[in-house]
């Protein structure tokens, strides 16, 4: 019995499956350490197998060197497509971060190593929650989506102008500040009155202390307009996934 081996078949799936491991290792939600390797490399796998019939056409195989370094370029793309994804998702933790820091929390700071999230409790509740309804709505089926895509603009073994990345790259660290200041900016504003008014309270009666009530104030607003501003999250979380696909595909 003979059997056939379609190499070029072969390698151009091998390609596409290193861009997504690649970009499932940096990209969230798979990026978390509860996420195995093993299962990483099964949907990586799965993925590959997925998008066979939109890459396997048009694909020349070249000699060994040229597919090493094929190897190499999707790896990068791979990475590159993930850190955008990375970059715009941090926004939800760095306004958790933000509310911490501003709100008393940050002294109650921890790591967790499944996340690989260093922060306070707003920290990781946002972070958690982002990502819970990123697999509740059905979100991160846009993201693989997106990474689908990728194969149309960039085809395997054909490589990256590299000019592109670093400026959707830049674009999207900017995004991420803007977001995660838009979403903690209100609390922000309202806890630095809070401060504020205790230092006028002092002036006027200094004998009152009224910094001796800030801490527990403070608490008060945070917990209280925090919860105002997970109820938004959804919302947060829907525009967030749109900007991560439509970074990806700004990528040529």
């Amino acid at each position: 019995m003979n059997i056939t081996l379609d190499f070029a078949w072969l390698e151009a799936v091998m390609l596409a499956g290193v861009r997504m491991i690649a970009f499932l290792v940096v990209a969230p939600p798979f990026s978390f350490n509860a996420f195995p390797l093993r299962i990483k490399g099964m949907l990586a796998l799965g993925l590959a197998l997925a998008v066979a019939p939109r890459v396997v056409p048009g694909y020349a195989s070249p000699d060994t060197g040229g597919f090493i370094v094929a190897l190499l370029l999707e790896i990068v793309v791979g990475g590159v497509l993930g850190f955008l994804v990375l970059v715009v998702f941090s926004a939800i933790q760095s306004a958790g971060n933000l509310i911490d820091l501003f709100g008393g929390f940050q002294l109650a700071q921890g790591f967790d190593p499944q996340s690989m999230v260093n922060g306070a409790q707003f920290t990781r509740l946002y972070q958690m929650t982002a990502l819970a309804l990123l697999f509740a709505s059905g979100g991160y089926q846009l993201i693989l989506g997106g990474l689908t895509r990728s194969f149309a603009a960039l085809p395997v073994g054909g490589g990256i102008d590299l000019a592109v990345p670093m400026q959707a790259i830049t674009a999207a660290v900017g995004q991420m500040l803007l977001a995660s200041v838009q979403i903690a900016g209100p609390l922000i504003v309202v806890l630095f009155l809070a401060d504020a008014g205790l230092g006028l309270l002092t002036r006027v009666a200094p004998a009152l202390n009224a910094f001796a009530l800030g801490f527990p104030l403070k608490i008060l607003i945070t917990l209280t307009l925090g919860a105002a501003g997970f109820m938004a999250l959804p919302g947060i979380v829907a525009s967030l996934t749109d900007d991560a696909v439509t970074s990806m595909w700004g990528v040529r």
